[in-house]
């Protein structure tokens, strides 16, 4: 078992910047992939940033270049620091992971789920 704690979410003002924290409990962190998800209010929960176990990192066209997904695998956490906020930004963000090599953008694919901290981006 592995349980996923996230925090660091708030209300920024469109183009602020947010750090989200996801501290995982367990010995074996670095042998996950992690991931970032994130759900808006009547949408499916899509793929943000993920990390791969060698730090490999892999993000969502919406988020490139604004984003960044990193881990400390000392403190079992992985970072999602998010920069120059939009309004479309705002979502649920979950961590998640998964006992693999690689990333996926399958939400399928993780095995364990956080429970969440919200964003929100005011315009």
């Amino acid at each position: 078992q592995v349980q996923l704690v996230e925090s660091g979410g708030g209300l920024v003002q469109a183009g602020g910047s947010l750090r989200l924290s996801c501290a995982a409990s367990g010995r074996t962190f670095s042998s996950y992939a992690m991931g970032w998800f994130r759900q808006a209010p009547g949408k499916e929960r899509e793929f943000a940033a993920g990390i791969s176990r060698a730090g490999a990192t892999y993000y969502a066209d919406s988020v490139k270049g604004r984003f960044t997904i990193s881990r400390d695998n000392a403190k079992n956490t992985v970072y999602l620091q998010m920069n120059r906020l939009k309004p479309e930004d705002t979502a649920v963000y979950y961590c998640a992971s998964r006992d693999s090599l690689v990333v996926t953008a399958s939400r399928t694919a993780y095995d364990f789920w956080g429970q969440g901290t919200q964003v929100t981006v005011s315009s």
